[in-house]
């Protein structure tokens, strides 16, 4: 008989702990959820978050929670510690965030941990240094009541998955994005996030709206309508944005269940479909919503992240949810709508004693004939010329400006439909073009370093505008400054979160500055987390887009030709930065049929 070799092992801990770090910390804004969360779990009433390098180099969370003992401080690290679960039907009776045990170990086995810790009825604390799950040091120490745990060098023994991190203002929009998710919900609490020694935040306590209006800007109470509603299944409370201030991104769409930020596309979508035929096309509203329902009827123990949750009565929840924003919404329009103060024109004074009101009359020509053509009538003759113009015409040439006659312009008519499409006919058929984003795609070019079509001419607006901005806004708004000064922005910070605005490009309308600038961040942040790479290329994708979403006005002959010329003059005419398609070519035979 031959020898049997055993292949199978058993992992050692710290090997063990480095895979499951990869289910809970695949970033440092994991790390700064579960450190969070704990800090709530340990009942504090304000949480401190420090980073540096986006939290590459530190993360730091202090608050004034309960503390633990000595012998707590250790056993926190090893895995499956847990204080909040004690058999298997606790599950379903969870009202803490976090239970499963394995946050502080799965974060100590990828970086360098040190842990200060005092009960707030012990004279002394503890300090507990680890590195890669070991642990190096402990000792008593004299520390403020509470907790502060600082994680340095965040997969410092893992360079692989170290090396996958993105740039430091693509984590720390990560990181910003699981802090607005905490302190949305969790308005009772205080909370302050500082980055390489600048404080973004500084959150008070109190209501949810004041709590919105911290993490973004004073102006967001004017758009927001509340909604409220208790069943026997479900509390909803929260607020909604008015359907005018909607989006074209999903950006601020925020839903809570029993304190805890959720992704759930059923209602999600609830949301949404109480907005029907309120709002345009591809436009997505904002919410801010808060479910409170009993934990045994949900199940979020589902995914490491627990964002992901089930529930028993989903059907219901949906339905509920619905007719609550429904119901808001309904509010809203009935109390801008219906006004009981009688109006001034109908405020007539009682005719005098005596008076007879005289019968109308009615003047009128009788030999008036709507199909005799009047004397002062022209008639409009179009002449289509025998040879229509291909896309290699060299009358279409690049121009020095946008949408103005040119004495080199192709001479086929177009015509426009719902002040958004061009039709023009060209060799192989009829062209249907997408204005919008044939100029998007023209201005971006114009925007590109050393084109020679880039003439940033800027308008001197008569009055200053102030735009207001959340912390983080403002601070990248700073970091885009001098690219948005070289586009033909002029444009200072004055104070944290406001900048003045005294002159902009002359294709940017002066009276949509505050949401072309928060639409500009949006697309901006959203390009460079999915497509772009490049600062600048997301930024002139963005700038673009915004121009051009903002050209509503009806175009004259002369103005589509030119746009139409200025198209076929780009190197990539078919599809704008983002890969949508701008011209659609109809055949002939397609028309014969």
């Amino acid at each position: 008989m031959s020898d049997i070799t055993n292949i199978i092992n058993i992992l050692p801990d710290s090997v063990a702990n480095q895979i499951a770090a990869g289910e809970v910390v695949d970033r440092p804004a994991s790390a700064v959820k579960e450190l969070l969360e704990n800090s709530m779990d340990a009942g504090a009433t304000q949480i401190d978050l420090i980073l540096k390098d986006a939290g590459r180099t530190l993360i730091q969370v202090i608050d004034n929670g309960c503390g633990m003992s000595d012998s707590d401080a250790r056993l926190c690290f090893e895995r499956h510690a847990t204080s909040k679960i004690h058999q298997a039907d606790d599950l379903f009776a969870i009202h803490t965030m976090g239970f499963r045990g394995e946050a502080l170990a799965s974060i100590a086995a990828i970086a360098q941990v040190e842990l200060r810790t005092r009960l707030h009825d012990a004279e002394l604390g503890t300090s507990i240094l680890i590195e890669g799950s070991r642990i190096v040091s402990q000792q008593p120490q004299a520390c403020p009541p509470g907790t502060s745990l600082a994680v340095k060098n965040l997969f410092y023994n893992v360079p692989a998955r170290r090396n996958f991190l993105k740039k430091d203002g693509v984590e720390l929009s990560h990181i910003e994005e699981v802090f607005r998710r905490i302190t949305l919900v969790h308005h009772d609490l205080g909370f302050s996030l500082q980055h390489n020694g600048k404080t973004l935040y500084d959150l008070k306590a109190g209501s949810m709206l004041q709590r919105i209006s911290q993490l973004y800007a004073n102006y967001y109470k004017e758009r927001l309508l509340p909604i409220e509603e208790e069943t026997d299944l479900v509390r909803i409370k929260g607020f909604v944005g008015k359907p005018e201030h909607a989006r074209k991104t999903r950006g601020e769409q925020y839903l809570f269940v029993n304190g805890r930020y959720i992704k759930h596309a059923a209602l999600n979508t609830a949301v949404e479909r109480a907005y029907d035929d309120l709002l345009p096309d591809r436009s997505h509203p904002s919410y801010f919503i808060a479910l409170q329902v009993d934990p045994a009827r949900i199940d979020i123990n589902i995914h490491p992240n627990k964002t992901e949750v089930r529930f028993v009565d989903d059907h219901a929840l949906f339905a509920i949810l619905r007719s609550a924003v429904k119901k808001a919404l309904g509010q809203f329009t009935l109390a801008t709508e219906l006004s009981f103060d009688t109006p001034p024109e109908f405020n007539l004074a009682p005719a005098p004693s005596g008076y007879i009101p005289q019968q109308p009359k009615i003047s009128y020509n009788p030999d008036y004939n709507p199909f005799r053509p009047s004397p002062t009538q022209t008639r409009i003759k179009l002449d289509t010329p025998n040879t229509l113009p291909d896309l290699n015409d060299p009358l279409l040439t690049p121009h020095s400006t946008l949408l103005t006659p040119h004495s080199s312009l192709p001479t086929t008519p177009c015509l426009q439909l719902q002040d958004r499409y061009i039709a023009t006919a060209l060799s192989s058929g009829l062209a249907l073009i997408d204005r919008q984003r044939a100029l998007e795609r023209i201005l971006y070019d114009r925007l590109t370093p050393n084109s020679e079509l880039r003439t940033p001419n800027s308008q001197t607006l008569l009055f200053p505008i102030n735009c207001q901005f959340s912390a983080a806004d403002a601070e990248l708004m700073g970091e885009l400054l001098p690219d948005l000064q070289d586009y033909g922005f002029a444009l200072e910070a004055v104070g944290q979160t406001t900048f003045v605005v005294t002159a902009t490009p002359a294709d940017v309308q002066e009276a949509n500055l505050q949401p072309f600038f928060e639409q500009l961040l949006a697309d901006y942040k959203a390009s460079t987390l999915q497509k772009f790479c490049d600062r600048g290329q997301s930024l002139r994708a963005a700038l673009a887009r915004q121009m051009a979403a903002r050209a509503t006005s009806p175009l004259s002959q002369e103005e589509m030709q030119q746009l139409v010329a200025d198209l076929f003059a780009c190197p990539m005419a078919d599809t704008t930065p983002g890969g949508k398609r701008i011209i659609t070519i109809v055949k002939p035979e397609e028309i014969f049929k």
